[in-house]
C-alpha cells in the first residue's frame, strides 16, 4: 500500500477531489498555505493500494496541470529613499501538483 501526499493549488482541488473519489479513492483534504506566490494551497492525503498507483497518478496529473499566471514582483527604484518599492508584472507558472509517495506497513480504518 502508497500514501501519496499531494499538494496542489486551491483552484484545482474542487475537481480533483471530485475525481479521485469518483473512481474509488479514498482522500483526505488538508487546507495549507506556502509556495512562491504564497497562494492557498490543498494537501491531499491519498492510500492507494499497489496496484492502482499509476491510475492515481494518471487522475492527478489530468486534472492539475501547469498554467501561465501574471502578478505583481517588488524592485526597488534608483533615487529613492531606502525602502522605496514599485511593483511590475512578472509572469509565472502556476498549477500543477507536487507528490509525495510513502510505503505504507499497515492500514487500519477504526
Amino acid at each position: 500500500m502508497k500514501l501519496i501526499i499531494a499538494i496542489v493549488q486551491d483552484e484545482d482541488s474542487s475537481r480533483l477531489l471530485s475525481k479521485l473519489m469518483q473512481v474509488g479513492f479514498g482522500v483526505t483534504k488538508l487546507a495549507t498555505t506556502g509556495g512562491f506566490l504564497k497562494a492557498g494551497n490543498t494537501t491531499l492525503l491519498i492510500g492507494v493500494e499497489d496496484a492502482r498507483m499509476q491510475e492515481a497518478v494518471h487522475v492527478i496529473e489530468s486534472v492539475c496541470k501547469s498554467r501561465k499566471q501574471m502578478t505583481s514582483a517588488p524592485a526597488a527604484l534608483t533615487g529613492m529613499a531606502h525602502g522605496e518599492y514599485t511593483t511590475y508584472p512578472v509572469e509565472v507558472t502556476v498549477g500543477g501538483a507536487t507528490l509525495f509517495v510513502l510505503s505504507i506497513e499497515q492500514f487500519l480504518k477504526v
